[in-house]
């Protein structure tokens, strides 16, 4: 009888191992930014016509399209928040939350196509604290559902009473640090592009996404950053983003630059390039205000210069400080991170982190960069 148990347990713990090794290689070969992998992957699956793809011709609906989306391969989710303590000093937290899928049948329980991967990192100036978790759809272990709008993975949670993602708590809890936020909107939802059509290359319409922000939202709440210390209150600005699509890594792409700034009280502004080996990048930008103004900037009217790169302690060498410049606008910044040390080695590595700006605005908000 001992012999059987024991052979039973060894069984249980080779099949937990080789699940394991076939979610980190679904991820890896679904989320790496080499583009040739990626181009190829994606180039397959168009071939089979398993994913729908966007149309400007069928804009972003609210709040139907906080949903899932099963017929489209990509989806996520950004919470970024820039905040004080009472003594004033700057904390940086970003939330991630990805869905990805090989095939557009959900199917049921372990014949579920859909992958979750969530990443959260908070920082100040001098410290980082960052955790990852990878889990399968179809088995109640993430997922996200509306209405209500709900949002998890384990006992990572996003949850509203709406249909929508706002008013709403998110709670999030590592063995090392955590977060209990509750966030609270100040303005409206922003369709970016041609009401939420973002093309991601030059005059290639196939290459696009839908996206819907939320960028005036206030946050409070607690960080206890060690399991011994008392939590942290804090409190400041937020922005909130949904992204969804397929097949949204071009032929050459090296990877993308994104900035999103609160420059005052009344307006924010999002700019973003998309990378490529042989062509010029793709840039484009928006800028919002919180009587709903929208303004869609072009290529033509935004310059974003990297300045002299950085190299970091693992090795990299990245640019993360920058000019930006929208004339027509009256804005021209420069940007540099609170903290330089946010190279996210998740499965899927990349910088990210809050940043602050000098020049016609000071503002805050959040820089992300891939491909590097």
């Amino acid at each position: 009888m001992s012999n059987n148990m024991n052979h039973k347990r060894w069984l249980i713990v080779v099949v937990l191992a080789a699940l394991g090794l076939l979610i980190g290689f679904l991820v890896s070969h679904f989320l790496t930014l080499s583009a040739d992998r990626l181009s190829s992957v994606t180039h397959s699956i168009d071939e089979q016509q398993f994913f729908a793809f966007p149309s400007a011709d069928n804009p972003v609906r609210l709040p139907q399209d906080f949903a899932l989306h099963p017929q489209y391969q990509h989806e996520w989710w950004h919470v970024f928040a820039n905040v004080q303590d009472e003594q004033g000093q700057e904390y940086g937290i970003v939330w991630n939350f990805f869905k990805l899928a090989n095939d557009s049948e959900q199917g049921v329980g372990w014949q579920n196509s859909q992958l979750f991967l969530s990443h959260v990192a908070v920082a100040n100036a001098y410290q980082v604290w960052k955790e990852q978790r990878i889990a399968r759809g179809g088995i109640g272990q993430a997922d996200v559902t509306t209405p209500p709008f709900r949002m998890w993975i384990d006992n990572w949670h996003w949850r509203s009473l709406s249909a929508g993602p706002l008013p709403s708590q998110l709670d999030i809890a590592t063995d090392n640090f955590q977060l209990a936020m509750h966030m609270t909107p100040k303005g409206p939802y922003i369709l970016p592009g041609e009401q939420g059509f973002q093309r991601r290359q030059n005059h290639h319409s196939s290459l696009a996404s839908y996206s819907v922000y939320a960028p005036f939202v206030s946050i409070q709440g607690t960080l206890r950053l060690t399991p011994y210390t008392q939590p942290i209150a804090v409190r400041g600005q937020a922005w909130i983003s949904k992204e969804w699509g397929s097949r949204l890594i071009g032929q050459d792409q090296q990877g993308l630059d994104w900035f999103v700034l609160h420059l005052d009280q009344q307006r924010t502004l999002s700019v973003t390039r998309h990378r490529y080996l042989h062509q010029r990048p793709h840039i484009y930008g928006t800028l919002a205000s919180k009587d709903g103004k929208v303004t869609h900037l072009t290529e033509q009217e935004i310059k974003m210069i990297p300045l002299p790169s950085v190299k970091l302690a693992n090795g990299k060498t990245l640019p993360l400080q920058w000019q930006v410049v929208i004339a027509k606008e009256n804005i021209d910044i420069t940007l540099s991170p609170l903290n330089p040390n946010l190279w996210l080695d998740f499965t899927q590595p990349y910088w990210q982190g809050p940043i602050h700006s000098q020049g016609s605005h000071s503002a805050r908000g959040f820089m992300q960069l891939t491909g590097y």
